[in-house]
């Protein structure tokens, strides 16, 4: 295991059902946080909060939907640490709808803040982390990128792509010292459940009893982290379908 103790990390999407879980977790394990939102309401929600005090050291505003959301927000970053040690991709947007029914600006969108950002952000924190044989880029996933469901189309595109990325990135920086991890979380009481929904398909409900806590989701994430795994799968839903798609992919169609 290593010590996060006293790690500085960047921490996207900080106000979302996650976001908010990790942060505390995160504060517990001694880390010295940055934390960016698009809205700056949510920023000051999270400056003064009781969980945040002491180990927040800086609030950024970014729109990750914007190419040049990333640089913008890396700049900022980099002003109130020139060392980040942990990048946590966790901005994220859903919508649910049949692909041609989803209009184009939106699902390009969603690929801007759920792929494109993860992998900008990565490309500006990775040099440094190189250079100092040091750091983990964490990507947060979904259970959507091993097993893609009808109404998911550019969700489902967007973590598979993510989870393409974190393989062959760690494949990559394998004897580096400089670590990935990438969670699969089934649906959770966050945000998604609430996704924008196009098209006449009646609004899909996951039966509260089958949603995942967000707290144990990042519980999960932060042990792994630790453990320097490079995939995670919270819960026992995520376990069974990464189980099934893996050893009886036939179940799952």
């Amino acid at each position: 295991m290593k010590s996060l103790d006293g790690e500085i990390v960047l921490l996207t999407g900080a106000a979302g059902g996650f976001g908010r879980a990790l942060l505390p977790l995160l504060l517990a394990e001694g880390c010295q946080i940055i934390v960016a939102e698009r809205d700056r309401a949510d920023l000051r929600g999270i400056a003064a909060s009781g969980c945040a005090r002491g180990n927040v050291i800086g609030c950024i505003a970014a729109d990750l939907s914007d190419a040049g959301g990333a640089d913008a927000l890396y700049a900022a970053a980099t002003r109130v640490s020139p060392r980040i040690d942990i990048l946590v991709n966790n901005a994220g947007i859903g919508m649910i709808g049949r692909f041609d029914q989803i209009p184009r600006a939106e699902w390009e969108r969603l690929m801007q803040v759920n792929l494109l950002a993860p992998m900008r952000l990565t490309a500006l924190a990775l040099p440094e982390m190189i250079a100092r044989r040091h750091g983990h880029i964490v990507n947060i996933a979904s259970l959507a990128g091993i097993i893609a469901i009808a109404g998911f189309g550019p969700y489902a595109s967007s973590k598979f792509g993510l989870r393409g990325f974190g393989e062959a990135l760690a494949a990559d920086l394998r004897g580096s010292n400089v670590d990935v991890t990438t969670i699969y979380p089934w649906f959770a009481r966050t945000a998604i459940l609430d996704a924008p929904q196009y098209g006449r398909a009646k609004p899909r409900k996951v039966p509260h009893i089958l949603l995942d806590n967000p707290a144990m989701v990042m519980r999960a994430l932060v042990d792994g982290i630790r453990r320097r795994r490079q995939h995670i799968y919270p819960g026992s839903v995520a376990s069974l379908a990464a189980w099934l798609k893996r050893y009886a992919p036939w179940t799952l169609m």
